[in-house]
């Protein structure tokens, strides 16, 4: 499979953008490439909409895992290029189209030089960017049996140099979690708010309270990241006293540790003020992306394979303040997350006029076929 291959099919991918759980073409074209490349098994679906190619040399040896997304953003894209999404308000604009194709790409590499030893997993996993699909994947019934020795996966970054690889030992990415606070309280005549329980002076304190526990220094073990996302109360009915109200905060931090002991904070300074203004709490999490932990044994592979392939690399100084569902897998089994420059001048992720530039797919090719070949490789001559 040429590079320009991969451009043509990365671009098809981008067309057809799917939202998280609903990546039903996406995940069917994958299919139906793969079973151009004769792998050993593919598993389809698992986790929802998603795919699991498995390359065996029957031989015994590790397993090694490859994780790429399935989905896209719901962001109406404003690039005019052909290739534009043809899915009114979503569009890859984190680079899953990419990253995907990179994955057929080492598919048709392992089609053709396969490790000699041990197998090598494909996953296509659906829902990584509402932090559901790494979690679908791995409570599947039909991966009990995969048992994977390391896990690999990598990100695109706009803003480094095209084709650096950034990698950093331990945390890779954040921790996060979303935290949604609600608060019940009476409704009331607005002439007459004293017969009710309004919740808007807890809301107004939970808020201030929880922000004064943010530390937004990268340099520090105990970064802190708390961003107000949504409060609500009340509706517009101006002779209403309100009697429910909530808010939602997304906190991030280094470590998961760290992550449960500002939730625990929070959680206990809401039920606190709640109980002084006389409501009744209801908390709840979402979308929780535990933090990436690069393994030192997994690193120590990643490292050698871009010294094999010749790779430019730098070590970053602290880990990104994103969250990445990825860390589900280093959290369980030995791995490594890295990125892969997307050039200086490539628009951020997330925003509307991004595209995953092309240039990176057979460096991520290259380099994920090295990994799976030198892991293989010491495992022979241990």
């Amino acid at each position: 499979m040429l590079t320009t291959d991969l451009t043509t099919l990365r671009r098809e991918f981008h067309a057809i953008a799917e939202v998280s759980g609903k990546e039903y073409h996406t995940a069917k074209k994958v299919v139906e490439v793969l079973q151009t490349l004769n792998p050993t098994e593919v598993i389809s679906p698992i986790g929802g909409t998603g795919v699991i190619a498995v390359f065996d040399s029957f031989q015994e040896g590790p397993t090694i895992l490859f994780r790429c997304e399935l989905d896209a953003l719901p962001i109406q894209e404003i690039n005019t290029f052909a290739h534009r999404s043809i899915t009114e308000g979503v569009s890859h604009k984190c680079g899953h189209d990419g990253h995907l194709t990179s994955m057929l790409g080492l598919a048709k590499q392992l089609s053709q030089t396969p490790p000699k030893k041990g197998k090598v997993l494909l996953v296509f996993q659906p829902a990584e960017e509402n932090g559901e699909g790494a979690k679908a994947i791995l409570e599947d019934d039909k991966f009990d049996t995969l048992s994977p020795d390391y896990v690999f996966a990598f990100h695109n970054l706009p803003g480094y140099p095209l084709n650096k690889i950034i990698y950093k030992p331990a945390s890779f990415t954040a921790s996060v979690k979303s935290i949604i606070i609600k608060l019940h309280g009476k409704t009331a005549h607005a002439a007459e708010p004293e017969h009710g329980d309004n919740p808007a002076l807890a809301l107004s304190r939970i808020l201030q309270e929880s922000l004064k526990l943010a530390n937004n220094n990268p340099d520090d073990e105990k970064l802190t990241v708390i961003t107000p996302i949504h409060i609500n109360m009340g509706e517009l009915a101006y002779g209403i006293s309100a009697g429910y109200g909530e808010l939602h905060l997304t906190v991030r931090t280094w470590t998961e540790d760290y992550l449960e002991h500002i939730s625990d904070q929070i959680v206990a300074l809401s039920k606190k003020i709640a109980s002084e203004e006389n409501l009744t709490p209801e908390i709840a999490f979402t979308q929780h992306f535990q933090a990436n932990e690069n393994h030192p044994e997994a690193m120590e592979h990643l490292l050698s394979a871009i010294k094999e392939c010749d790779l430019p690399a730098a070590e970053r100084a602290y880990p990104f303040k994103w969250g990445e569902d990825f860390g589900l897998f280093t959290q369980k089994y030995k791995g490594a997350m890295f990125g892969i420059g997307s050039g200086e001048n490539c628009p951020a992720l997330h925003n509307p006029d991004y595209d995953y530039p092309d240039e990176i797919t057979p460096v991520a090719v290259r380099l994920f076929h090295q990994i799976a070949l030198r892991i293989a490789e010491v495992y022979q001559t241990a």
